[in-house]
């Protein structure tokens, strides 16, 4: 049996106890700042903390702490104050989406005071309670096998074709850098689905959105749990998704995947245009659009559509 504190309880990092409770033996420890998220963790059979402090008292030498707090100053806040609390010989394990230049500063902050650092990324959204989480890891070869049984509880069943549902990608930053790129890839694809579904929308025909994309899971070379995903939000949503507007945020790893493709000169046309993509589903470039339709009327004379902001003459 295993002993792991659990860091931030949202819909991740809460599910992920109550996966942990509820298909082993192993005691998790659980804290959040939201007192009911706590409260939730330990309903699910889950030990409650107070504090950092009090997490740490409560687990057994050598310490697993897994964070699940969102990335950037979150993370590193919580990385430096669990780096006071902890000792030699305890791990801390960030599954979040970190960039992977950041694992390796904390692990080298870390190196000193005997702590290890394992970095997880983290695949399944809302679904990996009952699913299971795909997960890739970098670290240390001891500490990963010392989380090992924990992964192995989160993961999804093995597969004879595919194999476990985690694996160990490499050194510190490893894991979070082909999550980052998996993220890249998935920009893509939503968007290469979004566009075809908008055709299908301006088509002459009356066509079932739902349908086709449960269609298309029956065999096509398309099919995809994305592809399932769409047919979901259409039987949710309605076949025109009217009462959602068409505002796209974007996490960072599409954009780190960006920056680190340019510093190795490998183009990626696609993923660069589904980020500029949701770049302008929030508004962005109206500027452009007002340069490039005033340009057009300069060279050839072009009608321009004025606009209803416009100031008007007194």
């Amino acid at each position: 049996m295993a002993h792991i504190g659990f860091v931030g309880l949202g819909k991740m990092g809460g599910n992920m106890v109550a996966r942990i409770k509820r298909d082993s033996d192993h005691e998790v420890v659980a804290f959040d700042f939201d007192k009911a998220a706590v409260k939730a963790a330990v309903a699910h059979g889950a030990i409650g903390a107070s504090s950092l402090a009090d997490l740490v008292k409560k687990l057994p030498a050598p310490r697993l702490v897994w964070i699940m707090v969102p990335a950037g100053a979150p993370t590193q806040q919580t990385v430096d104050k669990l780096g006071g609390l902890l000792e030699k010989g305890d791990t801390i394990i960030d599954g979040g989406n970190s960039r992977w230049t950041d694992d390796k500063a904390r692990a080298a902050a870390l190196k000193s005071s005997g702590i290890a650092y394992v970095d997880v990324g983290t695949s399944g959204g809302v679904w990996g309670l009952d699913v299971g989480y795909c997960m890739m890891v970098g670290g240390p070869k001891a500490a990963v096998r010392r989380l090992s049984p924990i992964l192995d509880v989160l993961a999804p069943a093995p597969d004879e074709e595919h194999g476990p549902g985690w694996a160990h990608m490499g050194p510190v930053g490893a894991g979070h850098y082909v999550k980052m790129v998996h993220n890249g890839i998935e920009y893509g694809l939503m968007q290469a689905y979004a566009e075809g579904f908008d055709l299908f929308d301006k088509s002459e025909y009356d066509l079932d959105n739902a349908k086709i994309a449960h269609l298309w899971m029956q065999g096509s070379v398309v099919r995809s749990w994305l592809c399932e995903l769409a047919a979901r939000a259409f039987e949710q949503e309605g076949n025109d998704l009217a009462a959602l507007d068409g505002f796209t945020a974007d996490s960072g790893e599409g954009r780190w995947t960006l920056q680190d493709a340019m510093d190795k000169d490998v183009p990626m046309p696609a993923i660069t245009a589904s980020l500029h993509a949701r770049f302008y589903s929030r508004g962005n470039g109206d500027f452009t659009h007002r340069m490039l339709s005033a340009l057009r009327n300069q060279f050839g004379g072009h009608a321009v559509v004025k606009s209803a902001k416009a100031p008007t003459a007194e």
